[in-house]
């Protein structure tokens, strides 16, 4: 596991990660929150949509964010606060990039700021928002 105290995250590090979102991945986060709309489940209906095809969740999408976080800034990290600006759908079959770029931080309080951007292979970003994270990891942990 990795344990990263505030005083060594720097401004500019950055943890970037891919992933092909799948059919398997849709269905279980909509059995996870309960969430049965058509839009993610039918094709048929979601065919007829402006969007042509079943799309991911948009919280789905921020659950990649949140795991990317976790492999930037370690397990001794927790959410204060996440914005996210959804700009595009994420279809079945689509592949993704997760870019999270820390862009400041307090150290007295234990802050890290994240810019947080999910953009699809070619290069539209479908969601873009910031984190703030706390870190609790303290030196000499575990």
């Amino acid at each position: 596991m990795k344990y990263v105290t505030v005083e060594q995250v720097q401004v500019g590090d950055r943890e970037v990660w891919t992933r092909t979102v799948t059919e398997a991945d849709v269905v279980m986060y909509a059995g996870i929150i309960g969430d049965r709309g058509p839009l993610h489940l039918d094709e048929q209906f979601a065919a007829s949509t402006r969007f042509g095809g079943r799309i991911a969740y948009g919280m789905q999408c921020g659950g990649y964010i949140g795991a990317t976080l976790a492999n930037l800034l370690g397990v001794g990290s927790a959410y204060v606060s996440q914005t996210m600006r959804f700009r595009g759908p994420v279809l079945i079959g689509d592949n993704i990039t997760v870019d999270c770029v820390v862009t400041g931080k307090n150290e007295e309080r234990g802050r890290v700021f994240v810019t947080t951007t999910v953009s699809k292979g070619d290069g539209s970003v479908v969601l873009e928002g910031e984190a703030e994270l706390v870190m609790f990891v303290i030196d000499g942990m575990p």
